[in-house]
């Protein structure tokens, strides 16, 4: 996924009225303000409420779901016929503006803090995960030297503690 073309897909979803969060290794770059590697795919939060226009506006730019096994309705795999991917978490925002993800016995949950996140992207300002709660998302999962430096820069540039799980890596 290149850079031009997450600005052009977040620009026109923006644009049809459907909000979005950038996730993962572009939500690292957007907040670092640069591109610093290259990104397989663009993993994106939206809302539930959204998916169905969502996956219309995809349809007709060429985007079809990537049937994967652990393919589920809150997460799943949109490609084109250019190998562009897009990795999809839906959310379903409560009162407090906390994102369920999954269903209410997963228990899993974008707070609301996570979701103010600001960052860009080829000079566009996007919406995206919060830094401090990026680093925390960076957990839970088998730890790669690609995790440990995109956490040691977002913790360098916001002044954030690395977390005791990147010890392996120092």
């Amino acid at each position: 996924m290149e850079e031009k073309d997450v600005v052009d897909l977040y620009l026109k979803v923006k644009f049809n009225g459907i909000e979005i969060w950038i996730d993962g290794g572009w939500a690292v770059d957007a907040l670092l303000g640069e591109q610093t590697r290259v990104h397989k795919d663009l993993d994106i939060i939206i809302q539930e409420k959204d998916i169905s226009a969502f996956r219309n506006f995809l349809s007709e730019q060429g985007y079809k779901e990537i049937k994967l096994n652990i393919a589920q309705p809150h997460n799943f795999v949109l490609g084109d016929k250019y190998n562009r991917e897009i990795d999809v978490h839906v959310i379903s925002l409560n009162d407090q503006g906390d994102g369920l993800y999954g269903g209410l016995e997963d228990g899993q949950i974008y707070p609301a803090a996570s979701l103010t996140g600001k960052g860009k992207i080829d000079n566009i300002e996007v919406d995206c995960i919060s830094p401090e709660y990026l680093v925390k998302f960076h957990s839970g999962y088998t730890l790669g030297e690609q995790d440990y430096q995109d956490v040691v820069a977002i913790c360098k540039k916001f002044d954030l503690e690395i977390p005791i799980d990147f010890s392996q890596f120092r």
